[in-house]
């Protein structure tokens, strides 16, 4: 079973991330951390109960991983163009308990499992060879934290509640049935569109407000 673990915004950098997300959410999300491993950064937002919302960009102080970075980040031009189109906020990850089992005949769509940080790690999660989104994100990366929970303990909580995730896409039924096998536990809606967008509505302190 999968499980919805958290929503990303992918910016071409992080002030042009959390400028998007203020003018969308009216919420300043605070800075989370930098991910030494992967030469990315990002901030972080509680969305209830275990879900949350990731900001994430190239960190341009990092350094280069030594292989594909996650979220399509390396194509820096990519990221721009689907910034630049509105599509912003390109996809989710979702939480799994045995990733080998998922990955097994799907690792052309998936990627490859790794372990991360390099040393001494503590999640492993599923990375296309090219870095890319699975399916222009149209499906969920996959996270493994290996049975421990996603510690929200450090996260800010600024009142936002995740309401629904609804997923535009030109082959609905295609996707869908992959959502099917997949056995996703409530998985975004999935409407027809001339492209693969997110619509997140969440509940804010100011009022329902939406994400894209």
């Amino acid at each position: 079973m999968l499980h919805l673990d958290h929503i990303t915004v992918v910016a071409p950098d992080l002030a042009e991330g959390v400028a998007h997300v203020r003018a969308c959410l009216d919420l300043d999300v605070p800075f989370g951390q930098r991910h030494g491993y992967m030469g990315t950064h990002n901030h972080l937002l509680q969305l209830g109960g275990s879900v949350y919302l990731e900001i994430v960009a190239l960190d341009p102080d990092g350094r280069h991983p030594g292989r594909a970075r996650w979220f399509g980040l390396d194509d820096q031009a990519g990221v721009r163009r689907a910034w630049d189109d509105g599509r912003r906020l390109r996809g989710w990850v979702a939480r799994v308990d045995g990733i080998d089992a998922v990955l097994a005949g799907r690792e052309a769509i998936f990627g490859r499992k790794v372990a991360l940080p390099p040393i001494d790690s503590s999640f492993d999660f599923a990375i296309p060879e090219n870095g890319s989104l699975p399916l222009d994100g149209a499906i969920p990366s996959l996270i493994d934290r290996r049975g421990k929970a996603r510690s929200m303990a450090a996260m800010a909580d600024l009142g936002a509640r995740l309401q629904s995730l609804v997923l535009a896409h030109p082959e609905r039924d295609r996707i869908a049935k992959l959502y099917n096998e997949l056995a996703i536990d409530r998985p975004p809606d999935i409407v027809q569109g001339a492209e693969p967008s997110y619509l997140a509505r969440i509940e804010t302190p100011a009022g329902m407000k939406e994400l894209s």
